[in-house]
């Protein structure tokens, strides 16, 4: 049997970097999301919003060049670009729900498979739940994309038929990257490409326990 090589974190944020066109405006979620800053191709202009308050956030800083009033949502150090932009959080939140994003990238506990979204709460009655911006990009942001490990640590997939967990959005997620593979969410199924190396088709729909499309 193949080992699979699943990816590293940083392997999937360059998949979803790689996949954002030149031009658009895009807001980086809490957790993992956050590493496609550092993942951005040379000689795009890809300019980041973050929901506390900033438009043209830049990578995170070298270590000794941090400063303390910059930093992203999840209150993670960042840079700020020539010709960045600072506002209050209401209007941050008029962006996000005004549709001015053009994509977000958000984690999530489970994403179905026709692309609603869980990613506040697990629904666990000792589980702090954490709303923050999400349903608002969820429905303001004109393309969402999810980052996330296809399986939980007790091996459960995240891609499911149906969330158990409450839902942030309902029909929003257009696809999810994971370090299996890449699902694209259509009105035909969902389907998956990028596979990893020592993964098939089959092996991966036996993972996920429902059929997958693939894409031609």
């Amino acid at each position: 049997m193949s080992t699979i090589e699943r990816l590293s974190r940083r392997a999937v944020a360059e998949r979803v970097a790689a996949d954002i066109p030149d031009g658009s405006y895009v807001n980086l979620g809490i957790g993992a999301p956050t590493e496609v800053a550092d993942c951005l191709p040379e000689g795009v202009a890809i300019i980041l919003h973050t929901e506390n308050g900033l438009l043209g956030m830049g990578p995170k800083p070298q270590q000794g060049d941090e400063d303390d009033d910059l930093i992203n949502a999840g209150k993670q150090y960042v840079t700020a670009l020539p010709g960045a932009a600072y506002f209050h959080h209401a209007d941050s939140f008029a962006m996000m729900r005004g549709g001015h994003l053009d994509y977000c990238v958000l984690g999530a506990y489970q994403v179905s498979v026709t692309g609603d979204l869980a990613n506040w709460h697990t629904g666990a009655k000792d589980a702090i739940p954490a709303v923050g911006g999400a349903m608002d990009l969820a429905i303001g942001a004109k393309s969402v994309f999810v980052m996330m490990d296809l399986l939980t640590k007790t091996g459960t997939c995240k891609l499911v038929e149906r969330c158990a967990s409450p839902l942030t959005g309902v029909g929003c997620v257009k696809r999810v990257y994971t370090d299996h593979a890449t699902f694209d969410i259509t009105a035909a199924g969902v389907v998956a490409h990028g596979l990893v190396p020592g993964l098939d088709h089959a092996a991966l729909e036996r993972l996920c326990g429902f059929s997958l499309l693939s894409k031609s």
